[in-house]
């Protein structure tokens, strides 16, 4: 039997892998990081690098567990734990490594200043043809260095919007009473996995053609289906009951990852003000102040001694073209205040009402090829590494244990606490 006729079951195996290690929050998340991770075996055929963002609200929640597991089966993981953004940004190639980040958020807390460049790479590295510009003193030179890459971050809390409109996020949660998990042990556990990770190197590394012309039917649009084709174009060549849960894990984990998204203050006070208005056509500037400060669970009481003030509400909402004016209302008094109609384009852009009860969402049509998304040609295969051809027979037996591959956590202990030293760079092709 050859590696395109057993997909499903190369998937199903680290469906059963990961779930031995790790307990995720529901069914689709397992899903979602199953195909991730298979993702990662085809990169050179996608047009986007989607991001893994593993959050949890606080520690020992198994996030530094998920990701042992994500580097032992993923694509030439590359840890970024100490690494310089310099060596990071000459570690990627056409055929990039998987970033991984522990920790990841105290790249964006206090301290992000120092790691701006790290930011960038993880902003930019979503799409092709986003290099970084960077002038070389000792060549007297500028030149484009790559950032595509795929890239899983674990860490508290959430990430930025730039990095988490771009990823497919797995919220953690601590072990409740009765759940269990086996133990993860480096030397006993990782070589399997790696044995597995080889085996869908084989299988996605013959068919990468196929993969960069594949242009799944999408249950989503806009920035959400080029994060998802990747994982639902494994799905589809893999066959069997993964394309159904590809799509129902994409729905899910979109809609789970909106309920708790709250946007941005603008955004906020756009959804607070269609509150105010209520079915009144104009309101005051005070009426509508007075509305938005006495929320107690709103951020407005917060802008000053006196909450909220007209400068700050107009400064606001001119980033929307919103601007008050003298209103005439019902009864013939005037005030400085808004219109509702004012109000109107912005809301129908950035915070449209929720569809009815029962009203399922239509799914967009299928992605354009990557050429037509991005200005590119269509990729003709001279410029790609060396690749397998076709399906590689395996000798069975486990890939010896690479020490230029460490896993995250330190050999022997359960692997939240520590962290291994960084990777020495592999620039190895295909086993």
């Amino acid at each position: 039997m050859t590696f395109q006729a057993n997909g499903a079951g190369l998937l199903d195996q680290l469906h059963t892998a990961l779930t031995r290690y790790v307990i995720l929050p529901s069914p689709q998340a397992v899903d979602a990081v199953v195909l991730w991770i298979a993702a990662t075996h085809a990169q050179p055929a996608w047009a986007h690098a989607p991001r893994l963002v593993i959050r949890a609200p606080e520690k020992r929640c198994g996030k530094s567990r998920l990701l042992d597991v994500v580097e032992a089966v993923c694509y030439e993981p590359l840890i970024t734990v100490n690494a310089s953004p310099s060596a990071i940004y000459r570690s990627i190639t056409d055929d990039p490594p998987t970033m991984l980040v522990d920790e990841a958020d105290t790249i964006f807390g206090a301290e992000a200043a120092s790691n701006e460049d790290l930011r960038g790479l993880l902003n930019a590295g979503h799409q092709r043809n986003r290099p970084a510009i960077r002038f070389d003193a000792n060549t007297r030179k500028v030149e484009a260095i790559p950032t595509f890459a795929m890239a899983a971050l674990a860490g508290i809390g959430a990430m930025p919007d730039t990095i988490e409109d771009r990823a497919v996020i797995v919220r953690m949660r601590r072990r409740a009473p009765g759940e269990s998990v086996s133990p993860y042990r480096h030397r006993r556990d990782r070589p399997a996995l790696t044995h597995l990770g080889d085996q869908m190197t084989a299988w996605l590394r013959g068919d990468l053609n196929v993969l960069e012309r594949a242009e799944p039917e999408m249950p989503l649009e806009d920035r959400a289906a080029d994060t998802w084709e990747p994982l639902i174009a494994v799905a589809d060549h893999a066959g069997g009951s993964w394309p159904d849960r590809a799509r129902q894990a994409a729905v899910d984990l979109l809609a789970e990852a909106t309920d708790n998204d709250q946007g941005t203050i603008r955004t906020r006070l756009l959804v607070d003000c269609r509150t105010a208005f209520n079915d009144a056509q104009v309101i005051s500037t005070a009426d509508l102040l007075r509305q938005l400060n006495s929320d107690l669970e709103a951020p407005w009481r917060d802008y000053g001694p006196g909450g909220l003030s007209p400068a700050k509400l107009s400064k606001l909402l001119a980033e929307f073209e919103i601007r008050s004016a003298n209103v005439r209302f019902p009864d013939g008094s005037q005030a400085k205040g808004y219109r509702r109609a004012d109000f109107a384009d912005a809301w129908a852009r950035y915070c449209p009402p929720e569809s009815p009860a029962g009203e399922a969402s239509q799914p967009s049509q299928a992605s354009q090829p990557r050429s037509a998304r991005d200005g590119t040609t269509d990729w003709d295969g001279s410029s790609r590494p060396t690749q397998i051809t076709g399906p590689v027979p395996w000798d069975g037996k486990s890939r010896p244990s690479n020490p230029s591959r460490p896993s995250l956590t330190c050999i022997g202990t359960d692997g939240t606490d520590g962290t291994a030293t960084p990777r020495t760079i592999n620039t190895r092709g295909i086993a």
